[in-house]
């Protein structure tokens, strides 16, 4: 059997090598465009920023120990050009010397990845202007940023890589500017999650435009102005293009393959084409989302791995299936962790689904244990079944933990009040007796049972302030003078059963604390003592936090002025 596979990295090196495992005595043949066969693409901004600092441990296989070791023939900076399904052949340009050749297949895998989505602007092919797909990319940016040493850069995006190069450079002294075009970094994100972000990149320093639209980059004898819509250009030594991927289906569209959603290569869970024998794999394929069950396209490595090796499978007579992804995601930028997995609320919106959430601020750890910080909660689940949707999780240590647990729980069809019951590793330096994860499950457990009504930071300013609702804040004196939302009165919660002749008990009563607990502990003994209450959602840390992030998005400044 002679199986060729067009692209490496993640999906089609890893096919390869599961081909082999499988086969001694298959032929096995790799064409890669690039330099390089496997390479660490989500390990490409620690070079630019130095936390890599050996360029040979982006490569974690080369052509030769592909071949020493598994017999697998790779021919790198050869691009596939064209595929003839009926001659079952591929044409094949050696990019060094031009040659074009034809190589058979009895099967064949297309692995191309995503290409940069590069927007037809002014300027766009500036010599001061990147995208970082390859390794080659990065050493482009990295031998820019040590020959030119800059001083400012704009990141246009803000997606992940778009925030891991910024977040490097940014380290290496480089004052960032980062322009996004809606209304938040990290749309996988819920926009209140995203705005926890949006205040740790601005408190390293990184100048933040959002809702900028870059409409051309103009060369100046210094670097780039950046020109925007409506607002005054940005001029900057470097600019990093990062404004998202599409799936590269050239190969696939000239070969006559179906396409799918953004033009990705249509396949079925056996990772098979609508051509017999081929195959497709990784970030330009269209797969199917867990929870939703509908078609997506999700460009992560875990995802592209788990597809080579069902291909490989399949093509050697096993019999394997693609159960779709989650979208399962995490990134560190500085000290901070932000992590989702399944659908957001946004999502669960636009797929039509009718859902409920919930909000919590529990410790990393156990809080008598030095080191806890503060993590932000958010589990979305389905309102009437309890199944659970996904969650996001930003805040420190323990981030990747709580939310590869509640991937786990969404994959296994687990109902969210389930999470209660979960068994989960208990020791002060690294959780509390009740995990964060079982925190939700508790909570979820309160408001599915009616013990707790909610409500959220988007409904706080529709709140009546004409007096026919009670607004409380249990928080505090010192805390409630520090800072409070719109109209809402400050008692105590350990005060709170002795001035109970303060709350009218004919009006609905919001109540609101620090995080949610306290809030959450009055609700208990309000409505106990015949109160409509509704406790607030993720407590007036998470709240002021948001109102502040939108008032300063709302805002234009000029570039380097003093916010």
């Amino acid at each position: 059997m002679k199986v060729v596979i067009v692209g490496g990295v993640a999906g089609g090196a890893t096919a390869a090598t599961r081909i082999r495992r499988l086969d001694e005595h298959a032929e096995i043949t790799i064409f890669e465009r690039s330099g390089y066969i496997s390479y660490a693409n989500c390990g490409l901004p620690y070079y630019i920023g130095g936390v890599i600092e050996d360029p040979e441990e982006l490569t974690l296989q080369t052509p030769e120990s592909f071949q020493t070791r598994f017999r697998i023939n790779v021919k790198v900076k050869h691009e596939v050009i064209d595929i003839d399904v009926k001659r079952k052949t591929v044409t094949v340009r050696n990019l060094d010397t031009g040659e074009e050749f034809e190589e058979g297949y009895d099967k064949l895998i297309l692995s191309p990845g995503a290409k940069p989505i590069r927007p037809d602007l002014p300027g766009i092919d500036s010599k001061n202007l990147f995208s970082l797909r390859t390794v080659e990319d990065t050493f482009r940016i990295h031998r820019f940023a040590e020959e030119h040493k800059p001083k400012t850069a704009v990141m246009v995006g803000g997606g992940f890589i778009g925030l891991e190069v910024a977040e490097n450079l940014c380290e290496l002294g480089v004052k960032v500017t980062v322009i996004q075009r809606g209304n938040q970094l990290l749309n996988t994100l819920d926009y209140d999650m995203a705005t926890l972000v949006h205040s740790k990149l601005r408190s390293k320093g990184i100048d933040l435009k959002i809702g900028g639209n870059v409409v051309a980059f103009e060369e100046t004898e210094t670097g780039l102005n950046v020109l925007l819509e409506n607002e005054q250009p940005i001029g900057t030594d470097m600019v990093l293009l990062a404004i998202g991927v599409s799936p590269e289906n050239t190969l696939a569209k000239k070969a006559g393959l179906e396409l799918g959603l953004k033009g990705a290569i249509a396949v079925n869970d056996k990772m098979e084409t609508s051509v017999s024998d081929i195959y497709a794999v990784g970030d330009a394929v269209q797969i199917k989302h867990i929870v939703t069950g509908n078609d997506a396209v999700i460009a992560l490595a875990g995802p592209a791995n788990k597809q080579g090796r069902i291909a490989a499978d399949n093509i050697c007579g096993l019999d394997s299936h693609y159960k779709g992804s989650l979208g399962s995601s995490v990134i560190k930028l500085f000290d901070m962790t932000a992590a989702v997995t399944g659908l957001t609320e946004k999502a669960a919106n636009i797929s039509g689904i009718p859902y409920d959430k919930i909000v919590l601020s529990p410790a990393s750890h156990a809080g008598y244990y030095p080191g806890a910080k503060t993590m932000t909660m958010k589990v979305v689940y389905e309102k009437e079944t309890l199944k659970l949707l996904g969650a996001q999780i930003v805040g420190y240590d323990g981030v990747d933990k709580r939310i590869d647990v509640l991937a786990t729980a969404i994959s296994v069809g687990m109902k969210a009040n389930g999470l209660k019951d979960l068994d989960l590793a208990y020791a002060p330096p690294y959780s509390s007796a009740k995990d964060p994860v079982n925190m939700a499950g508790f909570m979820i457990e309160n408001i599915a049972n009616g013990l707790v009504k909610q409500f959220h930071w988007d409904e706080v300013a529709d709140l009546p302030r004409d007096g026919s609702v009670t607004l409380l804040d249990t928080r505090t004196a010192n805390e409630y003078a520090h800072g409070h939302a719109d109209g809402f009165i400050n008692i105590p919660v350990d005060e709170l059963r002795e001035r109970l002749s303060e709350i009218g008990r004919t009006k609905p009563l919001y109540v609101m604390c620090q995080s949610g607990l306290r809030s959450y502990i009055s609700c208990r003994i309000l409505s106990q003592e015949g109160y409509d209450c509704y406790n607030f959602s993720g407590g007036y840390r998470f709240y002021s936090g948001i109102i502040r992030e939108k008032a300063m998005a709302e805002q234009s400044y000029p570039c380097g002025m003093d916010k």
